[in-house]
């Protein structure tokens, strides 16, 4: 049986004893950002950490602290050359439950294409009415700047 679960993506599944799988999107806008280089300085990439605060609003209500690690393919080119990783703490309302959870999330922006970003919620990292927590996630940038997280996720 736990052959057949491990073919089947999460997301596909209904949790036993849980709540089936959810969608939600939620508009966030970036009220704190800290950055500072590290590594060789010189020609070439420009690596950088930040500190970043989040406010997101809709089906996901809170704030998310998030530690990032970037590089900028050079520290004169566009910011369009560009790749992340993050650990980012959330806490609020998720669907009417309040709690915690950690995201584990990267992406990467390239000159002429949508940037692309994909993540995971850390399994157990939930807490409160949160606990039990899993999903996946992506972060949407429109033409605008307008940023959104989409979440689908379900709560063990």
């Amino acid at each position: 049986m736990l052959a057949i679960l491990l073919r089947v993506p999460w997301s596909t599944r209904v949790a036993p004893k849980g709540l089936p799988p959810m969608k939600i999107v939620s508009d966030f806008e970036v009220t704190g950002w800290d950055a500072m280089p590290y590594g060789e300085e010189g020609e070439g990439p420009l690596l950088s950490e930040a500190q970043v605060v989040k406010r997101y609003r809709g089906d996901l209500d809170g704030e998310g602290r998030a530690r990032l690690l970037m590089c900028r393919a050079s520290a004169d080119g566009p910011l369009e050359n560009a790749g992340y990783i993050a650990s980012e703490q959330v806490s609020g309302t998720l669907g009417g439950r309040e709690g915690t959870f950690v995201l584990h999330h990267w992406g990467i922006a390239e000159v002429g294409v949508p940037p692309r970003t994909a993540g995971h919620v850390v399994p157990g990292s939930g807490t409160g009415e949160l606990a039990g927590l899993m999903g996946t996630m992506e972060i949407h940038v429109d033409g605008d700047g307008k940023h959104t997280l989409a979440l689908d996720y379900e709560i063990e």
